[in-house]
């Protein structure tokens, strides 16, 4: 049977829980991601509580992490989402999200609406991937990718 959960607490606890495990068995997010058959921004964003897992993925994720059959369980159950309480994040890497939005927000908007018309970009029918890339001037880049099923606006 599927459940949801109306109190994120269970879940903060045990993406504790599964990171310290995650750190102790010294695993990437891709390794954990890689007994599941899922990528590696959907498993990780499951464990840190953001998403459910189906059953086998969760049973697999518990065993690589060392968690318990309760732990299992819970990876299953439908979260209440969101992970940043209140206000303007204060972590730097998040609050870089933050800014981008904050800078380019409207121009997503507008273009948004320019190519597809009224309507919003799904976060549920989404993929996620972040790529490390040479720069040519030097260093590194972050490549993410954010790609969202277009959901039109419907009068009624």
């Amino acid at each position: 049977m599927t459940h949801a959960q109306f109190d994120p607490t269970a879940r903060q606890a045990l993406a504790v829980t599964a990171v310290e495990a995650k750190v102790r068995k010294d695993l990437s997010w891709q390794r954990i991601a890689d007994v599941t058959g899922y990528s590696v921004a959907f498993v990780t964003a499951a464990v840190l509580g953001q998403h459910a897992l189906p059953k086998p993925a969760a049973e697999a994720v518990a065993e690589l992490l060392g968690l318990d059959a309760d732990a299992a369980t819970l990876l299953q159950t439908i979260p209440t989402r969101g992970s940043i309480p209140g206000g303007i994040p204060t972590d730097p890497t998040i609050y870089r999200f933050y800014e981008m939005l904050q800078v380019y927000g409207t121009t997503l908007k507008a273009l948004v609406h320019e190519e597809f018309g009224d309507g919003i970009i799904s976060a549920i029918n989404f993929k996620l991937d972040v790529k490390k890339v040479a720069d040519p001037e030097g260093g590194e880049r972050a490549v993410i990718t954010l790609d969202g099923k277009y959901l039109p606006t419907k009068p009624f």
